[in-house]
């Protein structure tokens, strides 16, 4: 019994599925300490050009917005940096990088259908023939 539950264990991890999603975690959190650094480094551009570094000491009629502010800004450029330096040239990637097949397999139907009308045809020829 133990060695069936050892065996199923070890038949899940090291399935492909759960190989490649781990993978993927760890590529996703060290990645995002690049998108993060690099939002970073434009909310600086920003800061610099507006004259406000840190939105921290924003606030409207007595009520501090600067860590939403912050927040929100955050959101807007890590969007940005993902869209443009990843999903649009991952797109590009793709399609150049795409064949283009001829057909797209059939249904089972039309494959069979097919097949017959061959073999048909191979038997007409056949018998034609002295």
């Amino acid at each position: 019994m133990v060695s069936k539950t050892l065996v199923g264990l070890k038949d899940f991890l090291l399935r492909g599925n759960l190989i490649e999603l781990a993978v993927a975690v760890i590529m996703a959190t060290t990645f995002g300490a690049v998108v993060k650094s690099f939002t970073d480094l434009l909310l600086d551009i920003i800061g610099r050009v507006v004259g406000v570094p840190d939105f921290s000491s924003a606030s409207v009629a007595g009520i501090s917005l600067g860590a939403f502010l912050s927040a929100l800004f955050t959101f807007v450029l890590t969007g940005i940096v993902v869209y443009f330096f990843v999903i649009v040239p991952y797109n590009r990637f793709s399609e150049i990088t795409k064949k283009d097949d001829p057909a797209v397999a059939a249904s089972t139907e039309d494959l069979l259908a097919e097949i017959r009308d061959l073999l048909k045809a191979q038997q007409e020829g056949g018998s034609k023939q002295p």
